[in-house]
């Protein structure tokens, strides 16, 4: 994002960092989770508590972004490819929050009192958790890419 005076000139990257750091960070702190804690639910519960607020963070930040972004530079923002990897990584919080996560709480509470991963829905939310997992990559990488590109 380019260099702007006032509010946006120091609000922008700080918003991007806190988002793309708090991307990275969660994704780190949910591996030790289930490292560390030997109860995979008690660990899957606060890593997805985690992801949750991230993808706040994401949605508040990315629309931030997104509106400043056409406010500031109207529909020239169409063309540059800053505005479009903030669009795609705020699409995917979008998907990732209120598609995939609804659909893995859903097995989540059809499979109790049993375990999710020992019920007949496992090969089901493997498959959302691995499209989830690989969504929630693609924003990291992107997010890595637009902090090295907006500098």
């Amino acid at each position: 994002m380019a260099r702007q005076s006032g509010l946006t000139g120091w609000l922008n990257p700080l918003l991007l960092t806190f988002w793309v750091g708090a991307l990275w960070m969660t994704a780190i702190t949910a591996s030790v989770l289930f490292q560390t804690i030997p109860d995979r639910q008690l660990a899957g519960q606060v890593a997805g508590r985690l992801f949750t607020i991230v993808s706040y963070i994401g949605l508040g930040s990315g629309l931030w972004l997104l509106v400043q972004r056409l406010a500031s530079e109207g529909f020239s923002a169409f063309k540059q490819g800053l505005f479009w990897v903030v669009f795609v990584m705020w699409v995917l919080v979008l998907i990732g929050e209120f598609g995939i996560q609804p659909l893995l709480a859903q097995l989540k509470a059809s499979a109790l009192p049993n375990d999710v991963m020992q019920s007949v829905f496992a090969s089901r939310f493997r498959t959302w958790h691995g499209v989830a997992s690989i969504a929630y990559l693609v924003e990291c990488l992107l997010g890595v890419w637009l902090v090295v590109k907006s500098r």
